[in-house]
């Protein structure tokens, strides 16, 4: 019987043996994606009436369904101005950066991840972008007999103007909201592509999020159900990579067996 020491090669194996794309590339193909996202929505204006006609439908639906007020949520903010003052600071600022700041790691960590939510991201975007012309929806912080405050513009920071003067959004496409479908994608990427044990918090993100549009009265409970699914048909055909036998090899490895530990070769010959 022979003892002899051998490496774990699947520790000096890379996370993500996929080709990482052309950085160029990629800034161009997520820059176009912001790009569109705010492009494409402000095309679709010049539809208040059907806006605000949709919106009672909308606002009459949730109540059918029994889905909760939108003022409970926005009465827990009302508490404080404190709090209220985080909502809309979470709003105006951590969607952008967040999902940016998701791809970049997946680009660096996680190629095959980042291609894959890369594409999820851009298939949401786009569909999401046919409701406003379709569909234009009233935000609840515009809807008259609501009850509803537009938090943004009486505590700030508000990330809109009036809307006769704002020609950087269209705030008449409040459906399907992105805020809520681009978070969930964040944490749904996260805990694809990672193996940590806490990584299910990161559905914090959307959670919270869930409830700052909500409570803010930028978004009723049906945009985010809307964006939900969209996000899950677009999980559905556009599949994450698969884990392949290095990788699975590295986990186990490194639970089991580190470079010093002794493999016995020709036992039991």
């Amino acid at each position: 019987m022979t003892a002899r020491t051998e490496p774990a090669e699947a520790e000096t194996e890379p996370p993500d043996a996929t080709t990482r794309p052309a950085l160029i590339r990629e800034l161009l193909l997520v820059a176009g994606l912001f790009l569109v996202y705010k492009l494409g929505r402000q095309l679709a204006t010049g539809h208040t009436g059907d806006a605000i006609h949709n919106a009672h439908r909308v606002w009459d639906l949730e109540r059918t369904l029994h889905l909760p007020h939108e003022n409970a949520v926005q009465s827990a903010l009302l508490h404080g101005d404190t709090l209220v003052h985080i909502a809309n600071t979470y709003y105006a600022t951590v969607h952008f950066p967040a999902t940016l700041a998701f791809l970049v790691w997946l680009y660096v960590k996680r190629p095959a991840h980042y291609i894959w939510a890369r594409r999820v991201l851009a298939a949401v975007t786009t569909a999401a972008l046919v409701l406003p012309f379709t569909f234009p929806l009233t935000p609840p912080r515009m809807l008259a007999g609501t009850g509803l405050e537009d938090t943004g513009r009486i505590f700030g920071p508000s990330v809109y103007g009036p809307p006769s003067s704002d020609h950087l959004s269209n705030q008449f496409a409040a459906m399907p909201s992105l805020h809520f479908g681009w978070a969930l994608m964040v944490a749904v990427g996260l805990i694809v592509a990672t193996r940590s044990r806490w990584r299910w918090l990161w559905l914090l993100h959307p959670l919270i999020t869930l409830l700052v549009i909500v409570g803010t009265a930028n978004h009723y409970w049906l945009d985010a159900i809307v964006a939900g699914a969209m996000l899950g048909i677009a999980l559905a055909v556009i599949h994450p990579p698969r884990r392949t036998a290095t990788t699975a090899g590295r986990d186990a490895g490194r639970r089991r067996v580190t470079p010093d530990t002794p493999v016995l070769v020709g036992a039991g010959r």
